[in-house]
């Protein structure tokens, strides 16, 4: 369990990059207690958010692991004890497929039913969308000092993606109408993984070993940087050292992957992170010719904050645009590492704040 931390969001009107709501609207309500939550595999943030001053302001916030609990209902009341009447909505950003009103993570066990949670927790309204879609809303309060720029490219309008590598992959597009951005879900990071060249090709074979379906979550996730780091070790056959197999045994492979990469400890390590980036770069461009995403790209997830120093953008300029006949439209298209890992949370404390006002 962290620290809990305090979050103060303007306004969606002063919104650098605006969002289209539910509600039509392009101001929070002048009063109310929102509950937010951003579900995902490895971790769930929950926050209460009052308006203050005409301000989203955090009044209690907690992160923990998602699997600490046997469910969201058991986390929430956990969170919040028995005060749940005070609050007037909720949204839940989950990383899961959103159908109607219920969602099932893919990466863990909850099922998270929004009637039930209105029912059981005295909620008059949750809303339930997929936590990439609340990443995107959350961009609306970010400052340009929480982003990395990778790509520069060119400030022009339209639409705008995100592809956020973290225990799973998940993107978003968002369209752009001419005044306001619309995001929506999408399953992008399920499609089949694209070999390139003959060492991609060689991964791919390595893959095909252990999975029936290589989709582009295998390889750009917590979970991708781990097959990545197999399949060198075993291609490039060098022998893991005996430090890093003791490591593994009491940390996190990607952590500890990603560590010796960073501390350049573990050659092998270091060519990971090599190739994971360069896939981040060939999958963005993916997005980015399928959303025709002249508004940016936006990486978020858990991943790419932690290994900046690991991001080489000459080379990652020269992988995004090796695209063929479209180069030159890649060329245009700004692209930024989000830096604040509580974008989603944001997001969705938008959303629950915004979607009352219907």
């Amino acid at each position: 369990m962290e620290k809990s931390i305090k979050i103060s969001l303007p306004d969606v009107s002063a919104a650098t990059l605006p969002m289209a709501y539910p509600s039509r609207k392009n101001s929070l309500p002048e009063s109310g207690i929102f509950l937010a939550g951003d579900v995902g595999g490895t971790k769930t943030d929950l926050a209460l958010f009052q308006i203050q001053d005409g301000k989203l302001v955090s009044i209690k916030n907690q992160r923990f692991a998602t699997t600490d609990h046997e469910s969201f209902i058991e986390a929430i009341q956990t969170f919040h004890g028995d005060k749940i009447s005070t609050i007037n909505s909720a949204c839940l950003g989950v990383a899961g497929v959103v159908e109607g009103n219920k969602v099932k993570g893919v990466n863990f066990e909850w099922e998270i039913d929004a009637s039930k949670l209105e029912s059981e927790l005295n909620i008059k309204r949750v809303f339930l969308i997929n936590d990439l879609q609340a990443n995107a809303y959350g961009l609306s309060a970010l400052k340009n000092s929480e982003f990395e720029t990778v790509l520069k490219g060119e400030s022009g309008k339209g639409n705008a993606a995100i592809i956020s590598p973290g225990t799973g992959l998940g993107e978003a597009i968002m369209y752009w109408d001419g005044s306001h951005y619309h995001p929506y879900a999408t399953e992008g990071g399920h499609c089949s993984f694209s070999p390139s060249d003959d060492l991609d090709m060689e991964f791919w074979k390595f893959l095909r070993l252990k999975f029936d379906h290589i989709s582009w979550e295998r390889v750009l996730s917590g979970q991708g940087i781990h097959n990545i780091y197999k399949f060198l070790r075993k291609y490039r056959a060098i022998k893991e050292p005996d430090w890093l197999t003791e490591k593994f045994k009491i940390e996190d492979a990607p952590k500890v992957i990603s560590s010796a990469a960073l501390e350049r400890n573990d050659i092998i390590c270091a060519e990971t992170l090599k190739l994971f980036v360069k896939y981040l770069a060939v999958e963005s461009a993916q997005l980015a010719l399928k959303s025709k995403a002249t508004g940016g790209i936006y990486i978020g997830g858990g991943i790419a904050p932690k290994i900046l120093d690991l991001i080489d953008k000459k080379e990652f300029y020269k992988n995004f645009i090796n695209v063929g006949r479209l180069d030159n439209l890649l060329k245009t298209i700004p692209v930024k590492i989000v830096l604040n890992d509580h974008t989603a949370l944001m997001g969705a404390a938008y959303y629950a704040a915004m979607g009352t006002m219907h």
